[in-house]
């Protein structure tokens, strides 16, 4: 895709921002060549998207749900047909290989179907209550609703956040990532081409300060993060004066649980794709292979094999299976932390290298995919979220010791059990504390199961019913039937419900 084809969105991402301070470049973290310059919003910008969002937010909610629905799966055929182009958008954008954006590219259609179907079946309840009352509840829109989205699964993670939120009626003002923003532009277009209203569906690009305005702008009412720990936290604190409402889905540290009597082929397969899809670049990378003693030789054996022929190149080749990473500041920050886990006692198995490339690449962005040893969670690898290709191998002794390692850390997001017992599987699964957990698998996603983690990663829920939760309030209506209802001041009666 040629730079010159990426100026509608360029145009398109000038004519949201309004005002701006100014413009960011954004570019290709495995060639380093810019791709687009764009507009660093300012806070009189952001106001803007939002007076957008809350001019249009009466006619949205107010609108048939059956013809919200219609707009939203509208929305999901007109993605399906570019689904190639958000491909090689995102391949150039983060740097993932076209072999998992292309993967990704296609289910992004899946949510706006889901909740396009859910549009008009988002229902309250009749509550049984004490004396003569009729007692209902209705769920509606919460109002303009914020996201800050990031640059690993750009398109994916906007879109799990946009398609419930327009499903029940609210309007929504999305802050991507300044390190790949150009499929979230790509998406609202594509909304507008849908024949979504005008102000539904807004992106404002920028950097830190953009986000901030956002957070604290006081018409919006929810905000919605897909981000680090730290940003998680701070967006908490900036918001409790105006108790806007918030989902987090935050930072992990997932782990991948090895008993002795797992298929120790499918295992090898599952772990190496669990720590390096997406470069290892995703919240819920199992970076942790917490292994039974008795079988950590051959199951590291059988990694390293894999590992090792894992091929490095431009993302834009289907060919390629592991890309750059977002930023060369990014892969030297990995590799200082792979340093002195080694200090403190971790061994390296294989990777902790500049893999061989291609000519036209930049070697600085690019770490080959890196195996570790350690015997305990005693080093930096095997605690911190370093949110690069980087797997750590922990041995085991009891199903017990497993539990504990796997939930010594402040994290809580994902995890993978991996045996042949099922008893066990289920067993463990019950005492593992992460959100999202896999049996013998590994990453699967859907718009109908929930997503999200416990501790510091993060709170609430995506996906499924749970997000309609997320996205609406819960208004209780009272009916009184009485025919003669109680006049308190002039009764002598002293009953009266409360």
């Amino acid at each position: 895709m040629s730079v010159d084809r990426l100026d509608p969105l360029v145009r398109r991402a000038r004519s949201w921002a309004g005002v701006s301070s100014g413009v960011f470049d954004v570019r290709n973290p495995a060639t380093g060549t810019i791709l687009a310059s764009l507009p660093d919003s300012t806070a009189e910008g952001v106001d803007a998207a939002v007076r957008r969002a809350r001019a249009a937010l009466d006619e949205w909610r107010g609108m048939a749900a059956a013809e919200r629905g219609r707009l939203l799966v509208a929305l999901a055929e007109v993605i399906e047909a570019r689904e190639e182009r958000f491909s090689r958008l995102e391949s150039m954008d983060n740097g993932r290989p076209r072999r998992e954006t292309a993967a990704q590219a296609s289910i992004i259609s899946k949510w706006f179907r889901y909740f396009g179907g859910m549009a008009d079946k988002i229902q309250g309840a009749t509550i049984p209550v004490e004396g003569p009352y009729l007692n209902y509840t209705r769920r509606v829109p919460v109002g303009v609703c914020g996201a800050i989205t990031p640059w690993n699964h750009p398109a994916l993670i906007a879109t799990k956040k946009i398609a419930p939120a327009l499903a029940c009626g609210n309007t929504m003002v999305v802050k991507p990532s300044e390190l790949a923003p150009l499929s979230v532009l790509e998406l609202a277009a594509l909304a507008e081409e849908a024949g979504i209203p005008d102000g539904v569906l807004s992106v404002v690009t920028g950097q830190r300060a953009t986000g901030e305005a956002l957070t604290t702008h006081p018409d919006v009412a929810r905000i919605d993060l897909t981000g680090s720990t730290p940003t998680g936290i701070a967006i908490a604190k900036a918001a409790a004066d105006s108790m806007k409402r918030l989902g987090f889905e935050l930072g992990g540290k997932a782990a991948n649980v090895v008993f002795p009597d797992a298929d120790l082929e499918r295992t090898a397969d599952g772990a190496v794709f669990s720590g390096f899809i997406a470069q290892g670049q995703s919240c819920v990378a199992g970076s942790r292979v917490l292994v039974h003693r008795s079988i950590a030789a051959e199951l590291t054996e059988a990694m390293t094999e894999r590992i090792r022929t894992i091929r490095a190149g431009d993302p834009l080749q289907m060919s390629t299976q592991i890309g750059p990473l977002i930023t060369p500041q990014s892969a030297a920050r990995v590799r200082d932390a792979v340093r002195h886990s080694c200090r403190q006692g971790a061994r390296v198995l294989c990777g902790d290298a500049v893999p061989d490339l291609p000519e036209g690449l930049a070697p600085e962005g690019f770490y080959a995919p890196t195996l570790l040893w350690a015997e305990g969670p005693s080093v930096q690898a095997a605690t911190d979220e370093l949110f690069g290709p980087v797997v750590i191998v922990m041995p085991f002794d009891h199903e017990d010791d497993a539990i504990q390692l796997a939930n010594s850390l402040p994290f809580g997001l994902g995890a993978g059990v991996w045996t042949g017992d099922v008893s066990r599987a289920h067993r463990v699964a019950d005492r593992l504390r992460a959100g999202a957990i896999w049996i013998n698998d590994y990453h699967r996603i859907d718009p109908a199961s929930p997503w999200g983690g416990f501790g510091l990663s993060g709170y609430g829920r995506e996906n499924g019913w749970e997000a309609v939760e997320m996205f609406t309030e819960t208004k209780s209506v009272w009916v009184g039937l009485e025919p003669q209802p109680l006049d308190w001041y002039r009764s002598e009666s002293l009953e009266r419900l409360n």
